[in-house]
């Protein structure tokens, strides 16, 4: 090998970069103590910046292109080497290949809840998560404020003041936005609009830009979202009264227990009504004597209640009407299997043809029987 191939050896000629990392921000040229020979050929891809950094200084940034490394494509490169027209000896730089593409799929959430004021539930504690992209958008301005001398950048080495930034400002829009929380699932985008127009400026100042930001969730304490669906479970239910009645109906059609809770409660609540009315008379000095002068006067007869409305029913069979029957007609058919639950029923007052499962005053009548059996 002649002095003439051993010295052209030493000189790097190609300067380029291929990145199959994914994750890689900045990746400096490892020229391993060779020097840069004039007229070398740069290429830098799509997605990519070149940074020349000459003697601690920033020199010139190479946008996609090949280039052929001279003076009139490093004005500034000549200014500080002070080339003289003609001058071709090699030079010693650091170059620095910036990523320019987007780096997606990125994730923030809020470590501990932020407290809000809400219009509907006053002071409440939300917590969030989504995803966002950010990419390099001045390569100068990176390097110089984040990167600095680091031969390998990644994205992990920022991804966490990013982070952090990005839950500073989606509490500050929230709390100004005052949507209530039953209504931040509607307005999920154009809260994180709002929250990346804010991040916007403070991540300009490292060079970066934020193209997109999604809040995929904001949700509230367990405890409170417990509560939550308690009171949406309730607005499904409706007529509270005529639910407890039906729960009771089933609890003693199931088994004897219930009509034994039953009657041990009539017979408590009878209990306490005796001793209230012994109570009222006896007095606070006990019970008043009885003279013959003066009888006691008979209690007030109470008058009994109303009498319970007598439906009567009707039975769709083959298409046809059948009826009316009484309640007692519809136990011995239901008894006897001409009545089932399947069977459609009405009355005056029901709102149309129902089975007769559907109808609480017929449902106890089956809750004696067994079911039918699986298959039949």
């Amino acid at each position: 090998m002649g002095i003439f191939d051993f010295l052209s050896g030493e000189f790097i000629d190609v300067i380029h970069w291929v990145d199959d990392s994914r994750d890689t921000m900045v990746w400096r040229f490892e020229r391993e103590g060779h020097e840069i020979k004039y007229g070398a050929k740069l290429t830098v891809r799509e997605g990519q910046a070149a940074v020349f950094v000459h003697e601690g200084q920033l020199a010139d940034v190479f946008t996609p292109g090949l280039y052929m490394l001279e003076t009139n494509n490093m004005p500034i490169m000549t200014t500080l080497q002070h080339w003289d027209h003609g001058f071709r000896s090699p030079f010693k730089s650091e170059i620095y290949f910036v990523n320019t593409t987007r780096f997606n799929d990125l994730k923030w959430g809020t470590k501990n809840p932020i407290i809000a004021r809400d219009p509907e539930f006053g002071p409440v504690r939300l917590r969030a998560f989504g995803t966002y992209s950010v990419r390099v958008s001045d390569p100068a301005r990176f390097l110089t404020e984040i990167v600095g001398t680091d031969g390998e950048f990644t994205m992990d080495e920022i991804s966490y003041q990013i982070r952090n930034i990005i839950v500073q400002e989606f509490s500050r829009t929230i709390a100004r936005s005052q949507i209530p929380v039953l209504d931040m699932a509607a307005n999920t985008r154009e809260l994180g609009k709002l929250v990346s127009k804010e991040i916007a400026a403070q991540i300009a100042e490292y060079g970066l830009a934020m193209p997109e930001l999604y809040i995929e969730n904001i949700s509230l304490p367990p405890a409170v979202e417990d509560v939550l669906d308690k009171r949406s479970s309730m607005g499904v239910i409706g007529n509270l009264n005529e639910y407890m009645q039906f729960q009771a109906a089933e609890a003693l059609g199931r088994d004897g227990s219930g009509a034994a809770a039953l009657q041990t409660g009539l017979g408590a609540g009878l209990g306490m009504q005796i001793g209230q009315h012994a109570a009222a008379q006896a007095g606070p000095w006990g019970p008043k004597p009885q003279t013959a002068a003066a009888p006691a006067a008979p209690a007030a007869a109470v008058p009994p209640p109303p009498p319970p409305v007598e439906h009567v029913w009707h039975i769709a069979v083959d298409g046809k009407t059948t009826g009316p029957f009484s309640k007692a007609s519809m136990g011995r058919m239901a008894a006897d299997g001409t009545l089932t639950r399947s069977s459609f029923v009405w009355t005056p007052g029901l709102d149309g043809w129902q089975k007769a499962e559907d109808v609480m005053e017929l449902a106890q009548l089956f809750t004696v029987l067994p079911p039918p059996p699986p298959g039949s």
